[in-house]
Parts: structure tokens; sequence; C-alpha cells
């Protein structure tokens, strides 16, 4: 028959089935002498600090095992339990070669938990913990930063397409289309197996969904071509590019070649010297010339972009055919 919650009890206090339990919940033993800073440990104490099994060590010992960087807080720390009432705890880190474990340190201070100025307390291997703790805070700011980087091209995108539109249903009209067009190219940023770890796109891809929207507005189709090598363009130079295409094509739309039915569109782009160049051509719509007067808000915003996030450059040639705007980036912040 199966033994009895009474029967049991015995068992639980024996000291083999004490060590059992110990063990299995990952829990290593010691004690501190504190006035002449002698420690005891057990085994699994020595093997989790990578110390050889029943050395003599003293606190200093340990310390030397502590990271820098938590070193001189653990010692604090430790000094500060002699005049502490009650249990303590307190999470740092340990170098074991070139190996790095959490430890949690946890046991009673001044009060009835010392006996002959001896404490007494654990040690566990909290390296998982930690590991998920870190995974959590890098996945909370990366969400943070992408979606701060959304409301930023948003916010970007609202402001282009007032510009040029006339009236509340051609802006709501014409901001869903290029807020769906950002929606699908980010959709396309993804780590390629076997090819890519870190999230990106073909820039001939991307280029084709950012002017979708703007592609079907002409009287046939095909008057926007895309014409690039394979390249990658990554997750944050995505969001930098989608301002550009949109802010391009926005004024195309309303003075250049795309607000005619019979303009056209060429997009080309080149990388050799260690710099990625991007010409944009319009033709076969109506004769352009510079702007007089100071930049608008679209002008800064782009060179903003360009100068500031792919440490490039924008130049614009005001050719009576047509705008040409070539972009020079740096091909390793074009990757990011």
């Amino acid at each position: 028959m199966p033994a009895t919650a009474d029967e049991l009890k015995p068992l639980l206090w024996k000291p083999e089935n004490l060590v059992r339990a110990i063990e299995a919940a990952g829990v290593t033993l010691w004690s501190w002498n504190v006035d002449t800073d002698a420690l005891a440990m057990d085994d699994r104490a020595y093997d989790l600090w990578g110390i050889p099994r029943s050395t003599d060590v003293k606190f200093e010992d340990l310390s030397a095992h502590i990271h820098p960087a938590d070193r001189d807080r653990v010692r604090a720390a430790f000094n500060a339990t002699r005049a502490i009432v009650g249990p303590y705890e307190i999470d740092f880190r340990i170098m074991i070669g070139d190996e790095l474990k959490w430890i949690s340190a946890r046991g009673q201070g001044d009060d009835v938990g010392m006996v002959r100025r001896v404490m007494f307390g654990i040690f566990i291997d909290v390296t998982g913990r930690k590991q998920a703790e870190e995974g959590r805070e890098l996945l909370a700011g990366e969400m943070s930063h992408r979606v701060k980087n959304l409301l930023a091209i948003a916010s970007g995108l609202t402001a282009i397409t007032s510009r040029s539109t006339s009236t509340t249903d051609e802006m709501a009209k014409e901001l869903t289309l290029r807020l769906t067009a950002l929606g699908r190219a980010h959709d396309l940023v993804r780590p390629v197996p076997g090819q890519t770890d870190a999230a990106s796109v073909l820039l001939g891809d991307l280029l084709t969904v950012l002017l979708a929207p703007y592609n079907d507005l002409g009287a046939f189709s095909g008057r926007i071509r895309v014409s690039v090598p394979r390249m990658r363009v990554g997750e944050s130079a995505t969001t930098i590019l989608a301002l550009v295409v949109h802010e391009l094509a926005t004024n195309s739309l309303k003075y250049g070649a795309l607000s005619v039915d019979t303009g056209t569109l060429d997009i080309s782009c080149s990388a050799r010297d260690k710099a990625v160049t991007i010409v944009w051509t319009e033709s076969g719509g109506p004769d352009v010339k510079e702007p007089a007067g100071p930049r608008g808000y679209g002008s800064k915003l782009l060179e903003r972009s360009v100068t500031g996030h792919l440490r490039g450059s924008i130049d614009y040639e005001w050719a009576t055919v047509g705008l040409v705007v070539t972009l020079i980036v740096d091909p390793d912040l074009l990757a990011k």
C-alpha cells in the first residue's frame, strides 16, 4: 500500500533526503564567519564558482570571480549583512573563464540566523532567469523603437499627403494607400533562412511596393520602372527610404512627371567605391525649374533623413526635360 502522509514525514527530515531536495532545487550551501572571513561551501558551490573542491576560501577569494562591474556592490552588501536583521538577497554576475553566470546569494543577517558569529545561506544559479529578463527588456526596447519609428513615418507621410491633396477625401484615400504600401514594405522585411540573420528586404522589391500607389494613377501602367541590382536593405533603412520615396513621389505627382498621364519615372542604382548611388530620373512631364525661396518641410525632411540616418548626400538636377535626383548613401547603414 502507498505510504500515508504521517509515514512520509519522518523521511522528509532525514539528512540524505534533505540533500536530495537541495540538489533538486539547484541550491548550494555556504557559511561565513563574519570575524575571520572564512567561508565553508558544499561541493556544488565550489563547482558553481569554478574553485577546486575543499579549497580553503575567504570572501576575497570569491571576489576575484565576481564581474568587475558588480564587485564593489557585492562587497558592500556582504559587509552590510553584519548589521542587517532578517533575510537578505543580492544578485550578481560571476566569470568562470569566458563564461558569465548570474548568482543569487541569500541568507540571514545579524539575528537568530547567526550562530557563534557564523552566518548561513545559499547560492542559486539564476542565469536562465536573468537571460529571460534581459530578453524581455530587449524585446520591450525594440518594440518601443519600432513604434516610435512607425509614428515618425506616419507623421511624415501625413504631412506629405496634406500638401498633395486639396480635400479631406483625397487626403484620406492617398494616405491610406501610402500607409498600406508602407505596411507591405515592412512585411517584406524578414530574415531569409540560410541567407541572412537580420531582417532585410531586396531594394528592388522595396521600391516597387512603395511606389505601387503612384504607378496606377496614370493613363497606362508601367510608367514607373525600377532597375536596381540585387541588394539588401535593413529594417531601419527601410523606414528612411520609405520617407524619401514618398516625398519624391509626392513632389512628382504634384509638379513633375507623375502629374501628367505621359510622364515616366526611372529608378536605377549602382554600388561602387564603398558607396551606393540611387538615381531618380523623371521624364515626359511638364518643364521643371528649381524652386525659388527657402526650402520647404519636405526638402528639409529629405536632407535630414539622407545625410543624418544614412550618412549620405542628395543632389538635385533641375533639367528642363525632368528632375534628376541622385542619392549617395553608406552601404553599411543601408543594410541596417
